[in-house]
Protein backbone atom coordinates (compact mmCIF):
# COMPACT_ATOMS: atom_id res chain seq x y z
CA UNK A 1 0.00 0.00 0.00
CA UNK A 2 1.20 2.95 -0.60
CA UNK A 3 -0.46 6.65 1.60
CA UNK A 4 0.24 9.76 -0.25
CA UNK A 5 -0.54 13.43 0.43
CA UNK A 6 0.62 16.83 1.69
CA UNK A 7 2.63 17.21 5.10
CA UNK A 8 0.13 17.45 7.78
CA UNK A 9 -2.47 15.52 6.02
CA UNK A 10 -1.68 12.50 8.48
CA UNK A 11 -0.27 10.25 5.70
CA UNK A 12 2.08 8.81 8.04
CA UNK A 13 0.06 8.52 10.82
CA UNK A 14 -3.01 6.57 8.12
CA UNK A 15 0.31 4.54 6.75
CA UNK A 16 1.43 3.57 10.69
CA UNK A 17 -2.17 2.38 11.81
CA UNK A 18 -2.38 0.05 8.74
CA UNK A 19 1.09 -1.08 9.72
CA UNK A 20 0.20 -2.16 13.33
CA UNK A 21 -2.73 -3.62 12.71
CA UNK A 22 -0.11 -6.04 10.69
CA UNK A 23 1.76 -6.27 13.06
CA UNK A 24 -1.21 -7.14 15.69
CA UNK A 25 -2.28 -10.18 13.74
CA UNK A 26 1.51 -11.36 13.60
CA UNK A 27 2.16 -10.35 9.93
CA UNK A 28 5.24 -9.75 8.29
CA UNK A 29 5.30 -5.70 8.28
CA UNK A 30 6.98 -2.31 6.60
CA UNK A 31 6.69 0.70 7.11
CA UNK A 32 8.70 3.40 5.20
CA UNK A 33 7.66 6.99 5.20
CA UNK A 34 9.01 9.18 2.74
CA UNK A 35 8.52 13.31 3.15
CA UNK A 36 9.78 16.40 1.52
CA UNK A 37 12.06 18.93 3.91
CA UNK A 38 9.53 21.10 4.37
CA UNK A 39 7.05 19.07 6.08
CA UNK A 40 3.52 20.74 6.37
CA UNK A 41 2.47 21.63 2.71
CA UNK A 42 5.29 19.74 1.53
CA UNK A 43 5.20 15.97 -0.12
CA UNK A 44 4.43 13.09 2.33
CA UNK A 45 3.79 9.26 1.68
CA UNK A 46 4.66 6.17 3.10
CA UNK A 47 4.57 2.56 1.53
CA UNK A 48 3.29 -0.04 3.89
CA UNK A 49 3.78 -3.91 3.13
CA UNK A 50 1.62 -6.60 4.98
CA UNK A 51 2.41 -9.98 4.21
CA UNK A 52 2.22 -13.68 5.72
CA UNK A 53 5.90 -14.02 3.70
CA UNK A 54 8.93 -12.12 4.52
CA UNK A 55 9.38 -9.00 2.94
CA UNK A 56 12.78 -8.89 0.55
CA UNK A 57 12.06 -4.79 0.34
CA UNK A 58 10.12 -1.70 1.90
CA UNK A 59 10.45 -0.14 -1.22
CA UNK A 60 7.01 -0.29 -3.14
CA UNK A 61 7.33 -0.01 -6.64
CA UNK A 62 3.85 -1.48 -7.87
CA UNK A 63 1.26 -1.11 -5.26
CA UNK A 64 -1.76 -3.05 -4.81
CA UNK A 65 -3.24 0.06 -3.29
CA UNK A 66 -3.13 3.49 -3.32
CA UNK A 67 -4.41 5.95 -0.98
CA UNK A 68 -4.32 9.81 -2.47
CA UNK A 69 -5.05 12.72 -0.32
CA UNK A 70 -3.99 15.28 -3.20
CA UNK A 71 -3.96 15.46 -6.74
CA UNK A 72 -0.21 15.73 -6.82
CA UNK A 73 0.11 12.37 -4.85
CA UNK A 74 -2.24 10.88 -7.23
CA UNK A 75 -0.18 12.20 -10.56
CA UNK A 76 2.78 10.63 -9.05
CA UNK A 77 1.56 6.94 -8.00
CA UNK A 78 -1.39 6.66 -10.47
CA UNK A 79 0.32 5.04 -13.22
CA UNK A 80 2.57 2.95 -10.46
CA UNK A 81 -0.66 0.60 -9.35
CA UNK A 82 -0.35 -2.82 -10.54
CA UNK A 83 -3.01 -4.02 -12.77
CA UNK A 84 -5.83 -4.87 -10.54
CA UNK A 85 -4.89 -2.93 -7.79
CA UNK A 86 -7.00 -0.38 -5.69
CA UNK A 87 -7.10 3.64 -5.75
CA UNK A 88 -9.07 5.32 -2.92
CA UNK A 89 -8.83 9.27 -3.17
CA UNK A 90 -9.69 11.95 -1.77
CA UNK A 91 -12.50 13.40 -4.46
CA UNK A 92 -12.81 16.98 -1.99
CA UNK A 93 -9.33 17.71 -3.48
CA UNK A 94 -8.75 15.75 -6.49
CA UNK A 95 -11.38 15.93 -9.50
CA UNK A 96 -9.34 14.12 -11.93
CA UNK A 97 -10.57 11.69 -14.20
CA UNK A 98 -8.86 8.32 -13.88
CA UNK A 99 -8.24 6.77 -17.19
CA UNK A 100 -7.26 3.62 -16.41
CA UNK A 101 -9.87 0.96 -16.52
CA UNK A 102 -7.53 -1.80 -15.23
CA UNK A 103 -7.68 -0.62 -11.43
CA UNK A 104 -11.03 0.01 -8.92
CA UNK A 105 -11.06 3.46 -7.98
CA UNK A 106 -12.95 4.92 -5.13
CA UNK A 107 -13.98 8.53 -4.76
CA UNK A 108 -14.54 9.27 -1.00
CA UNK A 109 -15.33 13.02 -0.38
CA UNK A 110 -13.28 12.61 2.76
CA UNK A 111 -12.10 15.97 3.47
CA UNK A 112 -15.89 17.66 3.03
CA UNK A 113 -16.99 14.85 5.06
CA UNK A 114 -14.49 15.58 8.02
CA UNK A 115 -15.52 18.97 8.18
CA UNK A 116 -19.35 18.03 7.86
CA UNK A 117 -18.94 15.61 10.78
CA UNK A 118 -16.90 18.10 13.05
CA UNK A 119 -13.71 16.12 13.16
CA UNK A 120 -11.59 17.85 10.74
CA UNK A 121 -8.00 17.07 10.03
CA UNK A 122 -9.02 13.08 9.56
CA UNK A 123 -9.77 12.94 6.35
CA UNK A 124 -7.02 10.25 6.62
CA UNK A 125 -8.69 8.04 9.32
CA UNK A 126 -11.72 8.23 6.60
CA UNK A 127 -9.83 6.49 4.04
CA UNK A 128 -8.03 3.91 5.89
CA UNK A 129 -11.92 3.11 7.10
CA UNK A 130 -12.64 2.82 3.21
CA UNK A 131 -9.30 1.04 3.11
CA UNK A 132 -10.49 -1.49 5.71
CA UNK A 133 -13.60 -1.80 4.27
CA UNK A 134 -12.75 -3.21 0.99
CA UNK A 135 -9.66 -4.86 1.58
CA UNK A 136 -10.52 -6.19 4.94
CA UNK A 137 -6.72 -6.03 6.26
CA UNK A 138 -8.33 -6.70 9.72
CA UNK A 139 -10.61 -7.33 11.98
CA UNK A 140 -12.17 -4.28 13.54
CA UNK A 141 -11.01 -5.15 17.10
CA UNK A 142 -7.00 -5.18 15.56
CA UNK A 143 -7.87 -1.82 13.62
CA UNK A 144 -9.52 -0.48 17.16
CA UNK A 145 -5.96 -1.59 19.09
CA UNK A 146 -3.91 -0.54 16.16
CA UNK A 147 -5.77 3.02 16.82
CA UNK A 148 -5.04 2.92 19.94
CA UNK A 149 -1.57 2.30 20.05
CA UNK A 150 -1.13 4.88 17.52
CA UNK A 151 -2.35 7.58 19.25
CA UNK A 152 -0.16 8.87 22.14
CA UNK A 153 -1.45 9.28 25.54
CA UNK A 154 -1.56 12.78 25.29
CA UNK A 155 -3.63 12.50 22.39
CA UNK A 156 -5.60 10.34 23.91
CA UNK A 157 -8.84 12.72 23.41
CA UNK A 158 -8.72 11.86 19.65
CA UNK A 159 -9.07 8.29 20.03
CA UNK A 160 -12.71 8.85 20.31
CA UNK A 161 -12.52 10.97 16.77
CA UNK A 162 -10.52 8.46 15.10
CA UNK A 163 -13.20 5.57 15.89
CA UNK A 164 -16.17 8.30 14.51
CA UNK A 165 -13.52 9.05 11.07
CA UNK A 166 -13.07 4.95 10.27
CA UNK A 167 -16.82 4.16 10.91
CA UNK A 168 -17.44 6.96 8.52
CA UNK A 169 -15.28 5.65 5.92
CA UNK A 170 -15.97 1.99 6.63
CA UNK A 171 -19.48 3.23 5.41
CA UNK A 172 -18.91 4.49 2.06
Amino acid sequence: MVFAGFGGQGVLFAGKVAAYAGLIKGKEISWLPSYGPEMRGGTANCSVCISDQPIGSPLITAPNYLIAMNLPSLERFIDAVEPGGTVILDSSLIDKEITRTDITVYRVPSSRMAEESGIKGLSNMILVGKLFHELGFCSEEVLEEAITKCIPPRKASMLELNRKAVALGAAQ
